[in-house]
């Protein structure tokens, strides 16, 4: 359904250790030993990272020769809202960098900005909004791993109009400022 989501490898391992259901349906975990595939919310064992594979497609993954988990049944839909809600987190992955406005997201999906707001928010127990901050913050956290780029220029390149605002949600969701992200994570880097 939505194979071309621009995620990582370790994007991808980060929600299903922390058994992120919005990501249910976007793809799916398969375990190489096991020959087990879930969704990325399943609360069974996690597995060890090297005999994970991620696909976005469940019909690749059957072919490949994976068989449904018996615990949360990825072959099952189990809201009748969730397909919209798929579409709606997918359009917010791969656009992350636009200005987006809760009326671009809704005509998007096709649905008033107060109905998408309200449908969204009972799926996810999130707004498009902070849910579009948080992806926007997982990028930047990426990009301060594995880039030299100054802040300011992480702060555009994932999408905030504004560095105060960027500082803002960065420091709301990681407890700290991306600077001292990036010098902790150094810190751990020369501690090894």
């Amino acid at each position: 359904m939505a194979s071309n989501i621009n995620f990582t490898f370790e994007e991808m391992w980060e929600k299903i250790i922390a058994c992120d259901r919005k990501y249910d349906g976007l793809f799916f975990t398969a375990v190489k030993t096991t020959r087990i595939y879930c969704r990325p919310s399943c609360r069974s064992r996690k597995p060890k990272k090297i005999n994970v594979e991620f696909y976005f497609d469940m019909n690749k993954v059957e072919k490949a020769g994976y068989r449904p988990c018996k615990r949360c049944q990825p072959e099952v839909e189990h809201s009748p809202n969730i397909v919209l809600v798929r579409n709606i987190v997918a359009f917010l992955v791969n656009h992350y960098k636009q200005n987006l406005m809760l009326k671009d997201i809704a005509d998007q999906a096709g649905l008033s900005p107060y109905y998408l707001e309200r449908l969204f928010k009972q799926e996810t127990s999130e707004t498009p909004r902070t849910y579009l901050e948080k992806i926007r913050i997982d990028k930047a956290v990426y990009l301060l791993k594995s880039t030299d780029l100054t802040n300011l220029e992480i702060c555009y390149e994932v999408g905030f109009q504004s560095p105060s605002n960027f500082y803002k949600v960065f420091r709301s969701l990681k407890n700290c400022s991306p600077s001292n992200y990036r010098k902790e994570l150094q810190n751990e880097l020369d501690g090894l």
